[in-house]
């Protein structure tokens, strides 16, 4: 059986302008500090790292690498969650995803998405430079504004949908498989592969690409209310990365899993930091060792409530505590009788 590796942290909601989130080697130090022992890094964010400088020069991620070993650190993933959402996105979100491009190819949908693609490939090249055997990302959406249907939907559109995303994804894959790494999308609510049904019907199209894989993140599937300890058992051939980033649901007279058009406060689903949620982590984690899941457990913090800081705190702890150190033995070892064929048959009467 293969041990969990962690607790690690995705540096994405932490960086910033200020020290000591500005920059690789102080925000590593922070984390490290916190008693984490990989980061998992976002591929846009300029402050921490230059994709495009890593997917070209082996010297650089060597320093990368280098910066966070100095701190007693790991690099766990490289992320492109921003690029990935800007491979597929419905003209109704435009506007609203425009930012998430570099600023040469806003206002452009066929140049932003060139560059997405561009980007996602980049990173592709640059896990391998950097020794990673898998990528975080996100599949974008074509279909997702037709989620519920009503008004009907007209035949065939959801299919026509997956057909062009998988179109679009595939030479993307493709690039991750000749350097050996995976994609794992992290199945999430405004992605076109948001539970393990889309995961399947993309699947199916990409010709169940080999690259094509998950992101398991189960604080998305509670407010989905999907099952998410079922998901481990049917998707766990298919899980590279693990976001543990806990939730909550509780519907009222009011709401429920649509919430209203609320803010994350006041919906009846939010995400809380580790431990203040209702995700079952000691089922999680034991699933994830038993079927020898052993990759990075990776906080994702997004807390409608809590202190970013006090839950990066309280996160290392909190995942070093549920990963399960795993037995080389069974448990009643100590009654075992040896192998003995002749006892066997006799035992069954042959």
């Amino acid at each position: 059986m293969k041990k969990i590796k962690g607790p690690a942290i995705f540096l994405a909601q932490f960086a910033g302008d200020a020290a000591p989130f500005n920059s690789l080697d102080s925000i590593a130090q922070w984390a490290a500090g916190h008693g984490y022992k990989g980061i998992q890094i976002p591929s846009w964010d300029a402050r921490l790292f230059d994709l495009a400088k890593a997917a070209d020069s082996q010297d650089y991620c060597d320093e990368v690498k280098g910066i966070a070993a100095a701190h007693g650190l790991a690099i766990t993933e490289l992320s492109t969650h921003l690029q990935g959402q800007l491979v597929a996105v419905h003209p109704a979100y435009d506007a609203q995803f425009d930012a998430f491009a570099a600023p040469h190819v806003r206002g452009n949908p066929a140049a932003r998405q060139q560059w997405a693609v561009e980007q996602v490939q980049m990173a592709a090249v640059a896990s391998r430079r950097m020794s990673l055997n898998a990528h975080a990302t996100f599949s974008g959406a074509l279909a997702w504004p037709y989620v519920y249907p009503w008004p009907q939907r007209p035949a065939g559109l959801i299919e026509d949908a997956f057909e062009e995303l998988a179109r679009r994804w595939k030479p993307i894959l493709d690039v991750f498989e000749d350097n050996g790494v995976d994609a794992a999308f992290e199945l999430h609510p405004g992605e076109d592969l948001h539970d393990g049904v889309t995961f399947e019907m993309f699947l199916d199209r990409v010709g169940g690409h080999a690259r094509a894989n998950i992101l398991y993140d189960p604080s998305h599937f509670v407010l989905q209310q999907l099952d998410y300890l079922d998901f481990i058992d049917i998707y766990h051939d298919r899980i590279k990365c693990f976001h543990v980033k806990d939730a909550e649901f509780r519907p009222t007279g009011r709401a429920g899993v649509y919430g209203g058009y609320q803010g994350w406060v006041d919906r009846p689903g939010r995400f809380r930091s580790l431990g203040d949620g209702q995700v079952d982590f000691p089922a999680i984690f034991s699933k994830m060792a038993q079927y020898d899941f052993a990759g990075w457990a990776v906080l994702e913090w997004e807390c409608a409530l809590k202190h970013p800081e006090a839950g990066a705190a309280e996160g290392a702890p909190f995942i070093a505590r549920h990963i399960i150190d795993v037995t080389e033995h069974a448990f009643d070892d100590f009654a075992s009788g040896g192998a003995d064929r002749d006892l066997n048959r006799r035992l069954m009467g042959f």
